[in-house]
C-alpha cells in the first residue's frame, strides 16, 4: 500500500465542516472525511510547528527530549525505515522551518522539493520597503518577517502562485511521474498558517466590504488591542485561508483519483494545532511571552487538532474516540505499509482502532511544549483524560526561569513568564464546559491529583531526566 501524508499548519479543528462547521466552507476535507476514518479525540503532543513534525518523523514523544532545533543526527525516522524497506519516499514542503537554517527534517527521503518564500524565508529581496497591511504595533514582527513575506508575495498574480497551491501542483505532478512505484509522499504546506494572505474573494466570502487595517499577522497575547471589526476582520482572513487550502488540498485529491490511485493508497490529513482569534482574550498560539504578555495556555482551540485517515478497504466516515496523537502516525504508517517499527517508536499504530481490534490508544493525551533541556516551570502542559482538561505549569515552588527560544519561527528572542511564580493549574469539565471558561480547579482538586499523576507516570515511562522531571511532581 501507498500513503499520503497531508499536513496542513494551524489548522483549527472547529474551523472545518466535518467537525460541525457550518460556516466556513472546506468541501473537499468534508468528502474526504465523509470516505475516512474521522478521530474525535486527536490532540498535538510535542508543541509547535518543529517539534510537531519531530514527532510525526520519529514516532516518538518529543517533548521529553528535544525542544525547536535541528532533527538530530542519529534520530531514526520514518522515512529512511520506508527507503530501507524499498519503498520511494519523497517530501514537498513549503513550512520554511523544518527545510531552513539546516534543520534538515528532509533527511532520508529519495527526494525532496522545497516551495520557497513562507512566512521569514529569505526568499526575495525587493521591494526592499513594502507598506505594511496595518499599524506595527498591530502586527508580530512587522519589520523582520512581515515585510520579508511581504516581499516574497510581492510578483503573485494568480490564485496558482499562493504558497500552498504550488505545493498541492507539485505533489501533483510528482503523483504523475511515480504512480507505478510504491511510495510514501509526505505533503506539508504551512497554510493556513499567518501570515493570512488568501486571494480577495476567499475573504469576501466571510467579511465582505472592510475597508479597515488589515491584520494578517497579529501581535501574541491579549486580543484588546483590536477593535471588534478588526478582530472580524482576522478571523475572516484565516478563514479565507482554510477556504484556499481545501481548495488546493482538492486539487491533490482529485488527482489522486484521476491517476487510480485510491484503490490501493492510504490517505492521512492532519495538522499541528491551532491558533487562538479572541478566545479567551488571546491572538497566537505560542509558548514565547512577548510584549510583557503571560504565557497563552494551550486550550481546546490549539491542543485539538483534526485527523483523517483514508483506507482503501477500511471505514466510511466513521468517528473514533480513541485518543491519537503525532507519535502514532509513524507507526501507523509503518504497519499501512508492512514494514516493521524499530524500536525507537513510542507511539501505537492506529490500525487496530480502525479495524475495530481495540478502543483506545492510552487513556489520555498530553500536548506541551519541550520540557527537556530547561529545568524550570512555567511551560503549560495540557492533561486531556476522559470529560477532564487540566492545563497545568510545574510544581508550585519551581523556579521560574528566563531563557532563550528560537520557537515559534526559528528567530531567537527571550522567553521569560511576567511574575516570579509558577501559574496555578486549571481544570476544566469538557461536557458542560467546552469553550474552558470555568475553571474548577478548586473544586475537584481530587480530579486534578488523579490527572496531574497519571501525566507523572507517563512522563517517567518515555524517560524524562529527573532534572526535568522533579519539578513537574508536585500539585
Amino acid at each position: 500500500m501507498n500513503v499520503i501524508l497531508i499536513i496542513t499548519d494551524t489548522m483549527r479543528r472547529d474551523h472545518l465542516g466535518f467537525y460541525g462547521n457550518e460556516s466556513i466552507h472546506t468541501p473537499n476535507l468534508d468528502r474526504l472525511a465523509s470516505e475516512s476514518c474521522i478521530f474525535e479525540n486527536a490532540y498535538a503532543a510535542s508543541f509547535p510547528t518543529v517539534p510537531n513534525r519531530y514527532d510525526v518523523m520519529t514516532g516518538r514523544f518529543g517533548f521529553v527530549e528535544f525542544d525547536w532545533s535541528p532533527l538530530p543526527p542519529k534520530a531514526t525516522v520514518i522515512s529512511e525505515v520506508l527507503g530501507q524497506a524499498g519503498f520511494t519516499t519523497m517530501m514537498i514542503a513549503d513550512t520554511p522551518h523544518i527545510l531552513q537554517r539546516g534543520y534538515h527534517f528532509d533527511r532520508g527521503f529519495s527526494g525532496w522539493e522545497w516551495i520557497r518564500g513562507q512566512e521569514n524565508d529569505r526568499w526575495r529581496t525587493a521591494p526592499k520597503d513594502p507598506d505594511l497591511p496595518a499599524a506595527p504595533e498591530k502586527l508580530r514582527s512587522p519589520f523582520s518577517t512581515v515585510k520579508q513575506h511581504l516581499r516574497n508575495t510581492a510578483s503573485r498574480r494568480s490564485e496558482a502562485d499562493c504558497f500552498c497551491a504550488r505545493t498541492m501542483a507539485t505533489a501533483c505532478d510528482w503523483l504523475e511521474e511515480n504512480a507505478d512505484q510504491d511510495f510514501f509522499l509526505y505533503v506539508d504546506t504551512f497554510d493556513p498558517h499567518e501570515p493570512w494572505d488568501p486571494p480577495q474573494w476567499y475573504v469576501d466570502l466571510y467579511d465582505p466590504g472592510y475597508e479597515g487595517e488589515e491584520v494578517k499577522y497579529p501581535v501574541y497575547g491579549p486580543a484588546d488591542y483590536l477593535s471588534e471589526a478588526e478582530l472580524k476582520h482576522m478571523r475572516a482572513l484565516y478563514a479565507g485561508e482554510v477556504t484556499l487550502v481545501d481548495a488546493w488540498v482538492g486539487r491533490l485529491l482529485s488527482r489522486v483519483e484521476q491517476l487510480g490511485l485510491m484503490d490501493n493508497t492510504a490517505i492521512i490529513y492532519t495538522t499541528d494545532h491551532g491558533f487562538f482569534h479572541g478566545e479567551h482574550n488571546l491572538t497566537g498560539k505560542s509558548i514565547i511571552w512577548e510584549g510583557g504578555h503571560a504565557d497563552a495556555k494551550l486550550y481546546s482551540e490549539v491542543a485539538r487538532i483534526p485527523l483523517l485517515i483514508r483506507l482503501p478497504e477500511g471505514p466510511r466516515g466513521e468517528r473514533l474516540e480513541a485518543y491519537a496523537q503525532p507519535p502514532d502516525y509513524a507507526p501507523t504508517i509503518l504497519e499501512l505499509m508492512g514494514v516493521e517499527a524499530p524500536e525507537t517508536v513510542q507511539g501505537m499504530s492506529l490500525g487496530p482502532i480502525m479495524r475495530g481490534e481495540q478502543a483506545q490508544t492510552r487513556p489520555f493525551a498530553i500536548t506541551t511544549a519541550g520540557l527537556a533541556h530547561d529545568p524550570s516551570g512555567g511551560r503549560p502542559t495540557t492533561i486531556t483524560e476522559g470529560e477532564w482538561s487540566l492545563i497545568y505549569s510545574g510544581s508550585p515552588d519551581a523556579p521560574v526561569m528566563h531563557h532563550l527560544t528560537s520557537a515559534v519561527d526559528s528567530v531567537t528572542r527571550p522567553a521569560a513568564v511576567v511574575t516570579d511564580n509558577v501559574p496555578s493549574p486549571e481544570l476544566y469539565h469538557l461536557p458542560t464546559d467546552p469553550a474552558q471558561k470555568y475553571n474548577v480547579y478548586e473544586e475537584s482538586r481530587d480530579v486534578a491529583v488523579k490527572l496531574h499523576a497519571d501525566h507523572v507516570r507517563f512522563l517517567e515511562s518515555l524517560g524524562l531526566e529527573e532534572e526535568y522531571l522533579r519539578h513537574r511532581r508536585g500539585l
